[in-house]
């Protein structure tokens, strides 16, 4: 542990930062205790809505205008669209966003919209696109079902013994694929306005090549194009059937599927397409539902993927407790108590793998009770037992209970489910695109240690967490960060996690982690490292400096005891690139939907983790002093 004398003047610039930013938090909250901000993605969320509308008929010029308005906006000087901050051109998200402005009325020879078909041929043409943009094309005639591969809907027939089976996807998986089934096996065709032939560049989609699974999976994919022409009409009605009612028991209170955006817009197409009209109560709550998740300003319109009230409430909570708030403050009390409301008390898909398991824990959206997540649950838990609460004992004990009971056979957690970690799914020609299987993460596994620390200190669950979480460090002495961006996020939760199970800061895999954070401390004395490293090592630690992941390495770096330049040079950077309102620029995206895909700008991020890493740098010279 390196020691270094903190300057006064820093720890009173950090003690200023700390204020404004606790204020500018509080501040935030909503009348009913909650916070949530807002979840930025990209802008293909837009174009799909958009699309959406079109084919059931609802599109208007208003919403058209708008989100119009914000997809332009978000267009890169070369023509194209990212999708993150800063990132590499994305040829699925180009293709989707070119296509909503036509639907909008851009002539295809307006200067924005040239450039944008010159770079989609560059880069492979729609041809080249992903399976979920094509399967969107084919909705509207702009590409052929039968150049699809074939998810049939007797696979809701499927034991959940049997390889492939629908529990065998995570749950925004299988979600989004049940009503996929369905509406692939209408295929209906409901022509644009418009053609696109300025997109194609006439080459045949690529396939993979060579052996092992992906023959195997080509030639049942060739199997099932042939069944798909003459499938049994008994039992295809059946498999219909199932899917629909399956599909109509998982809709949440809110109208949504998951909370999520892409099995909800699916899940609308199939009932649409299996007879249920727009007046429908499941579609009319389905379709009214979309307006909560939509935001408004001087910008557009645009479309959040999903909301996070319950994680950014918790993660704020903790964080004004982190920088001294009192536990009995309106604003932390008021949080609680809607956390306390917020308890799932019904069993889900989870389930399956854990019958015997009592409900408990807590989701990530309002209304997400089918679906209550383990990371989620272990950050709700860290905070309301900093509090005295009447009722959050119980609501506690439930949840500790379930969160523990999720572990997964190797001894680590998942974000949704147990021993969902069947890779045969990846396989699949129709998975191009996003995570279809939830294994344990090192984010989630110390996150869960962390909560288990405080609540089970001696139990089994959190040894076997503690292991696997030492075994999972890199060789460089990083953890993979599955929910946050990278190996700044793994490493930001990991160490804290295994001091508080117990593991000295003098431990070599301790040591490891520290020594790779300050190698990856920027000059500026931030952190942060750009979305490409999920992709490319080369970026593995390195980006932009960010306020929420120059908090996650100070958050790791504090835990482990250091009192050293790196830690000081971090704290520098928080106080010096602060708002004059409290809060901190961040365009940058620091969480990941899935990894190499989709990824998430967190907006209450930059504020929740630098008060966090504040409030305890602060706490920790009081202690020291």
């Amino acid at each position: 542990m390196t020691t270094l004398e903190t300057t006064p003047s820093l720890l009173t610039d950090a003690e200023h930062a700390l204020r404004a930013a606790c204020d500018h938090l509080i501040g935030l909250r909503s009348p009913e205790g909650w916070w949530k901000g807002e979840l930025q993605t990209n802008v293909s969320m837009d174009a799909e809505d958009l699309l959406l509308r079109q084919f059931l008929g609802i599109r208007t010029e208003e919403d058209t205008a708008e989100a119009a308005r914000w997809i332009r906006s978000e267009q890169r000087a070369d023509g194209t669209w990212a999708n993150f901050h800063e990132g590499p051109a994305e040829l699925s998200t180009t293709v989707e966003a070119y296509t909503a402005l036509r639907l909008a009325g851009d002539p295809p020879d307006a200067e924005h919209m040239r450039a944008a078909s010159q770079q989609v041929r560059a880069m492979g043409g729609i041809e080249a696109s992903r399976v979920f943009t094509r399967v969107w094309l084919a909705l509207f005639g702009e590409w052929s079902w039968r150049d699809l591969p074939v998810m049939p809907p007797e696979m809701i027939f499927l034991p959940s013994w049997f390889p492939l089976n629908v529990y065998d996807w995570a749950c925004w998986a299988r979600q989004t694929i049940v009503p996929l089934t369905v509406v692939t096996a209408y295929r209906p065709v409901r022509r644009l306005p418009f053609e696109l032939p300025e997109l194609r560049t006439g080459r045949a989609p690529h396939r993979a090549a060579g052996g092992g699974w992906e023959a195997v999976f080509g030639a049942l994919d060739r199997a099932l194009h042939r069944y798909e022409r003459r499938p049994s009409r008994a039992l295809r009605r059946a498999a219909l059937r199932r899917a629909v009612d399956w599909v109509v028991a998982r809709q949440e209170a809110d109208g949504s599927w998951g909370g999520i955006q892409p099995p909800w817009v699916y899940s609308i197409i199939a009932l649409h397409l299996s007879g249920y009209d727009l007046d429908h109560p499941v579609m009319r709550k389905a379709i009214g539902g979309l307006d909560r998740f939509t935001v408004r300003d001087e910008k557009g319109r645009r479309l959040e993927a999903c909301q996070s009230p319950v994680w950014d409430t918790a993660l704020a909570v903790n964080a004004l407790l982190d920088a001294g708030t009192p536990a009995d403050h309106p604003a932390v009390t008021g949080a609680a108590d809607w956390l306390l409301r917020e308890e799932v008390t019904r069993s889900g898909d989870w389930a399956v793998r854990r019958p015997g398991l009592p409900p408990g824990g807590w989701a990530f959206e309002f209304d997400n009770d089918g679906y209550p997540d383990i990371d989620d649950t272990a950050e709700v838990v860290l905070a309301l037992r900093r509090l005295d609460r009447p009722g959050a004992r119980p609501a506690i004990e439930r949840g500790v209970r379930w969160m523990a009971g999720m572990a997964s056979a190797d001894g680590g957690f998942a974000a949704f489910d147990a021993d969902n970690d069947r890779a045969l799914c990846t396989k699949l020609p129709f998975c191009d695109f996003g995570a279809v299987i939830d294994p344990p993460s090192a984010d989630v596994t110390a996150h869960v240690v962390e909560a288990l620390a405080k609540e089970r200190p001696s139990s089994p669950v959190l040894r076997r967490a503690v292991i696997w979480l030492l075994k999972a460090q890199e060789e460089d002495g990083s953890w993979f960060g599955r929910w946050g961006a990278n190996h700044v996020y793994g490493t930001g939760a990991a160490v804290p996690a295994l001091v508080a199970a117990g593991v000295r800061p003098g431990h070599p895999s301790v040591r490891r982690a520290v020594a790779w954070l300050e190698r990856h401390q920027n000059d500026d004395g931030g952190w942060g490292e750009d979305l490409r490293s999920y992709r490319d090592p080369a970026w593995i630690g390195r980006g932009a400096s960010t306020a929420s992941q120059t908090a996650w390495a100070l958050l790791a770096l504090l835990a482990a005891g250091e009192r050293s330049p790196a830690v000081e040079r971090g704290v520098r950077w928080l106080v010096e690139r602060q708002r004059p309102d409290g809060t901190w620029d961040e365009p940058y995206f620091t969480g990941t939907g899935f990894p190499g895909d989709f990824y998430i700008n967190y907006h209450l991020y930059r504020l929740v983790f630098p008060i966090s890493a504040l409030g305890r740098y602060l706490r920790r010279d009081l202690e020291l002093s």
